[in-house]
């Protein structure tokens, strides 16, 4: 394995933190990548980077999951599944499904939006993971998997004709690719569709999240018959499942792989791997195929914070681009207002996992802590709070009560049915400051930031993941009174301690 010569390197994960099923590309100098974002809003990340190493959230692509009425409520698991980004003729287009729906398209001039809404591209159940394909005759080519959960098929990569502006299927589906005839793969999906010096070439992940590999399959015909090749798995490392994700090219022509590793609690993490093509022709991955911990960047670039978390302090009543809801919001769900985030609390049904008004950022897979500043306005009844949310969850926070307000740290596990308060105490008067530390195996403290320094709370909590997404800090409000109530925070920091400095 060759390396660039550059004294700057990088390690890996880049992000560690949540970014799954990635698809990248570069237009001119510019890299720009998109994920998964299922049921929260807004949807569709793009990120941005110049160097492949560091990389910011700088648009989203979809305001939130359609049909808005469906997706007001939290809808775990679903929604926006793994896209695809490309860029044709001046458009960015994304490519993304929704399994109970079809596949979708969204574009736009500039990667940093406006986004057109969300056209239909190839309605049905269980269609996943498509990836176009613009042919150098003029033909447009859309591959996909397939989910059993939706379409009673799974481990098969299918093919079906489009047009060029992605809003019409031309032509017959036809499978491309039959994982069951292939020795040993299973979960078969995530496909990318490529072409070079005359070879059609589908990059595709293969065994599950947590444990599986990357194959390439190459075929001088769109439709095959195609033949493969593992070209990236763990092998003696200790990246487990390193596969879906995207082949870009530099611009000076080196070529590399950017793909997700399932850490768990803490999300399907950011990799990026060397490429190049052999002698044979076909493309080796990482160091002979096991995933690298560390390279030369590729740009000459240092490497800087490894994670997307971002504190926030709402100079403009507004959250960051670093934020995302767990259903699609409407304009009552926040009172802006300059250097706070004024949520007007929902219903309270008394479990975060299906309160909308949640916000969140993921969890880093780095040790980190989250302090804000928290006050309520309302009557007895309301409470809000910041927590870590997956399966089980924890916050911590204010509750209101006739005798006046209570600090309380509750948790709640998926197979109890209801919360287990583990703390409550008096709360002082006007705001409180509480601080969430997550370690390195995901293990969540709370303390209260006095101004003699950290009181810590005699509570400990391990997190958990979500359905397909890591854990997240969150910020909630909620009540179960009939008139308004509204929760301020504020001067939210996140500090990440990350070892290699």
């Amino acid at each position: 394995m060759t390396e660039p010569t550059s004294a700057a390197r990088y390690r890996n994960p880049i992000i560690d933190a949540d970014v799954p099923d990635p698809d990248a590309i570069r237009v001119g100098d510019v890299y720009y990548l998109v994920a998964s974002s299922f049921n929260r809003a807004p949807g569709l990340p793009v990120l941005a980077s110049t160097d492949l190493v560091n990389w910011e959230i700088i648009s989203h692509a979809v305001a939130g999951n359609t049909p808005q009425a469906w997706f007001a409520q939290p809808r775990h698991g679903a929604g926006v599944w793994a896209p695809s980004i490309r860029h044709h003729d001046g458009l960015f287009h994304i490519v993304y499904p929704d399994p109970d729906q079809g596949v979708f398209v969204v574009s736009a001039a500039d990667a940093r939006g406006p986004w057109s809404a969300p056209r239909l591209l190839l309605p049905g159940l269980g269609v996943i993971d498509p990836c176009p394909l613009w042919d150098d005759d003029g033909a447009t080519y859309l591959v996909h998997g397939w989910a059993r959960s939706r379409a009673g098929r799974k481990n098969v990569l299918s093919i079906v004709p489009v047009d060029a502006a992605l809003t019409a299927v031309v032509g017959p589906s036809r499978d491309v690719v039959d994982g069951d005839a292939i020795d040993g793969c299973v979960t078969l999906e995530g496909p990318k569709l490529y072409k070079r010096d005359g070879w059609y070439w589908i990059l595709a992940p293969a065994g599950g999240v947590a444990t599986g590999w990357q194959y390439a399959f190459r075929a001088r015909d769109p439709y095959g018959p195609y033949e493969e090749r593992v070209v990236l798995a763990q092998g003696d490392t200790p990246v487990n499942g390193p596969h879906q994700g995207a082949w870009v090219e530099t611009a000076d022509g080196a070529h590399w792989f950017l793909h997700f590793q399932d850490r768990g609690v803490f999300g399907r993490v950011l990799h990026l791997q060397p490429m190049h093509w052999g002698d044979d022709g076909w493309p080796v991955l990482g160091d002979q195929g096991r995933p690298v911990l560390e390279h030369a960047s590729p740009h000459g670039a240092p490497q800087g914070p490894r994670t997307l978390a971002r504190g926030d302090g709402f100079p403009d009543g507004l959250p960051g681009a670093q934020w995302a809801w767990q259903a699609n919001p409407d304009d009552g769900w926040l009172l802006p207002e300059p250097g706070c985030l004024r949520i007007v609390a929902g219903v309270d049904a008394g479990n975060l996992r299906t309160l909308p008004r949640v916000i969140g950022q993921p969890l880093p897979g780095i040790p980190s802590t989250m302090a804000v500043s928290l006050s309520l306005d309302g009557p007895a009844g309301t409470r809000a709070g910041a927590g870590v949310l997956g399966l089980d969850y924890l916050w911590a926070g204010l509750r209101r009560t006739a005798e006046g307000d209570r600090l309380v740290v509750a948790t709640r596990h998926r197979d109890e049915p209801g919360e287990t308060v583990r703390h409550d105490e008096a709360a002082p008067a006007g705001s409180v400051r509480l601080a969430l530390s997550c370690d390195a195996d995901g293990e969540i403290a709370v303390a209260v930031r006095e101004p003699g320094g950290d009181r810590a709370l005699p509570v400990r909590f391990r997190a958990a993941e979500g359905q397909w997404i890591g854990a997240e800090y969150v910020l909630f409000a909620a009540t179960g009174a009939a008139q308004q109530a509204t929760a301020r925070f504020a001067d939210v920091e996140i500090d990440v301690r990350d070892g290699r400095r």
